[in-house]
This record gives structure tokens, C-alpha cells and sequence, in this order.
């Protein structure tokens, strides 16, 4: 099936020493400035915008039958390509937090469900880089439709 990209938006956020990246089901990028070690789903932090924050035109595609949001996060030299669906039911209104699913359980914060990765499952080399508080972690969400 070929894939075509039709919108794309991207993510600026930071690094934290207390990101694990453990869980096994889902992974998180947030707003909030402090991560407590028992955050184990995020993946960074002080991030330059939520679900609530992207665009309108984002935020309609993701919810077409159909979408696929194709995720690649970047972080110096190392990179990771997570592959997800939208859902006609995304909330997208959490002011603080974006979170990828690989279940179909939706929330306010939900941006992508059916995710092949959670955060257990991420590129580990992209992990350790992202402990380091000046890492810079760049998450470009592209949503794509089959041709």
C-alpha cells in the first residue's frame, strides 16, 4: 500500500534525567518542566506545545478514517519511527500533554492509538541521550492517507 503525507507538524522539547522510557504500552511528551521518577512513559519534557495546541488542519485529518500519523523523533544523531492511527473520536484538548497509544483507549491528551511502540520499545540509544537535561528531542507528527 503506498502511503501519502498530507500534513505535518512538529514537537520541541527537552530531555530530563529522570526519563526511563519503561512503559509498556504507551509514551508521552509534556509541557510540564519536572518529570518524578515514577513518570516512566515520558519521553520529554518543557515542550513547546500539547494536543490542544496543534493545528486545526492537524487536528482534523488525525481524526479522518483512514489516518495514519507516522512519528519520527529525533534527538542528535538518533532516531526512532513510530507508527500509529487517528481516531474520529481524539478529544485533542489536553493543555499540558501529547500521548501516543498502542490500545485504542482515548483520553484528552491521546494523539495517535494502535501505535506499534510504546516507550519500553523505543531506540534505547535515543533514551540515554534524552537523560541529559540540554538533550533536544524534535517529534515530527505526519499524517498520511493510502494513495
Amino acid at each position: 500500500m503506498k502511503l501519502k503525507e498530507v500534513f505535518k507538524e512538529t514537537v520541541i522539547a527537552k530531555g530530563h534525567p529522570n526519563i526511563k522510557a519503561l512503559h509498556k504500552s504507551t509514551f508521552e511528551i509534556t509541557k510540564e518542566k519536572f518529570l518524578t521518577p515514577r513518570g516512566d512513559c515520558i519521553i520529554g519534557v518543557s515542550a513547546n506545545k500539547s494536543v490542544k495546541d496543534f493545528s486545526d488542519t492537524f487536528k482534523k485529518l488525525v481524526k479522518k478514517p483512514g489516518s495514519i500519523v507516522l512519528i519520527i523523533l529525533k534527538a542528535g544523531n538518533q532516531t526512532d519511527v513510530i507508527e500509529a492511527r487517528g481516531h474520529e473520536d481524539l478529544k485533542l484538548s489536553s493543555p499540558t500533554s501529547i500521548v501516543v497509544r498502542k490500545s485504542g483507549f482515548i483520553d484528552d491528551r491521546t494523539i495517535a492509538v494502535y501505535s506499534n511502540k510504546a516507550a519500553a520499545d523505543l531506540n534505547r540509544s535515543l533514551i540515554n541521550a534524552l537523560r541529559k537535561a540540554d538533550t533536544i528531542i524534535e517529534a515530527t507528527f505526519k499524517i498520511l492517507f493510502p494513495s
